[in-house]
C-alpha cells in the first residue's frame, strides 16, 4: 500500500484528481468506481474543473458506483444517483448511459445485485475504484463480518452507519437500514484502488488499516493484500501512524 502524505482536504483532492485525470489521458476510455458522502466531493468539483477547462473528457469513461440506499429512487434528493448528477455527472460530458449506480427501487434487490455483476463483469472490470473509509472499517456499506469473497449484495446498514449519514436526512428516522453494495470481492477486483481520508475522526481507522490484521472485523484491512492501493490521507488522518 502506497501511502501519499497530504497537508490537508484541500491537497487530497487535488492529488486524487491527478490520478485520475492521468487515468483519463492514458487510455481515454477508463471504467472508475466512484464513492459517494462528504470526502469524494472535492475530487469530484477538481474533476468538473478540469473538464471545464477542456483537459478531460468523460465521453468514452464508463462508471459504476459503490452503492445505493433500497427504496429511494433515483429523484430523491437522498438517493446517491441525485447526490452523483449533483456533484458530477450533470457537469461533465460522462453519457448517461455509460454512468451506472444500482437500482435503489428494483422489484427484486437480489436480481439487481447479480445484474450489477455483469454489467462491471460486461464492461472489463474497474480500472481505478475511489473509496472511502469508515469509522467501522467498511467500505463501500461492506460492514464488519462481511465476507471477503462476497459480491455485490443487500445490506443490513449497521447503526453507527446510519449515524454517521443522518446528517444528509432529516432526521436518524429517515435513514433508510439497506442498501445495495458492490462487495468486497468485486472490489478487491480492480485493477488500482484509491483510497480518500481526511480528518482526525478517522485517525485510529487509518491506524488499523495499515497496522492491524486482516480481518472480517474490518473489512478495509482486507486492502492490505491487494497488490496496488494509493492511501491518500491528509495529516490528521495519519496522526497515529
Amino acid at each position: 500500500m502506497d501511502i501519499i502524505r497530504v497537508k490537508d482536504y484541500d491537497e487530497l483532492s487535488e492529488k486524487a484528481c491527478k490520478i485520475l485525470t492521468n487515468e483519463i489521458k492514458k487510455s481515454g476510455s477508463s471504467v472508475f468506481g466512484l464513492a459517494t458522502g462528504s470526502t469524494p466531493e472535492g475530487l469530484y468539483q477538481q474533476l468538473i474543473e478540469e473538464y471545464k477547462k477542456g483537459n478531460i473528457s468523460f465521453a468514452d469513461v464508463t462508471s459504476f458506483n459503490l452503492d445505493e440506499y433500497v427504496g429511494l429512487a433515483a429523484d430523491d434528493p437522498n438517493s446517491y444517483r441525485y447526490y452523483m448528477d449533483e456533484k458530477l455527472f450533470s457537469h461533465i460530458d460522462l453519457p448517461d448511459e455509460q454512468a451506472f449506480l444500482p437500482n435503489g427501487i428494483a422489484d427484486d434487490p437480489d436480481k439487481e445485485c447479480h445484474d450489477y455483476e455483469a454489467l462491471i463483469k460486461d464492461a472489463g472490470y474497474i480500472d481505478l475504484q475511489v473509496l472511502g473509509l469508515g469509522l467501522n472499517g467498511h467500505i463501500g456499506f461492506n460492514e464488519p463480518g462481511t465476507p471477503v469473497d462476497r459480491r455485490t449484495h443487500v445490506v443490513d446498514l449497521d447503526e453507527s452507519t446510519r449515524e454517521a449519514n443522518a446528517r444528509f436526512f432529516n432526521s436518524l428516522d429517515d435513514v433508510p437500514k439497506k442498501a445495495l453494495t458492490m462487495g468486497i470481492g468485486s472490489i478487491m477486483e480492480s485493477k488500482k484502488i484509491v483510497l480518500l481520508v481526511s480528518g482526525e475522526k478517522k485517525a485510529d481507522a487509518v491506524k488499523r488499516l495499515v497496522n492491524g490484521e486482516v480481518s472480517e472485523d474490518f473489512p478495509a484491512s482486507i486492502l492490505q493484500k491487494h497488490n496496488n492501493v494509493i492511501l491518500i490521507a491528509d495529516e490528521e488522518a495519519l496522526s497515529k501512524l
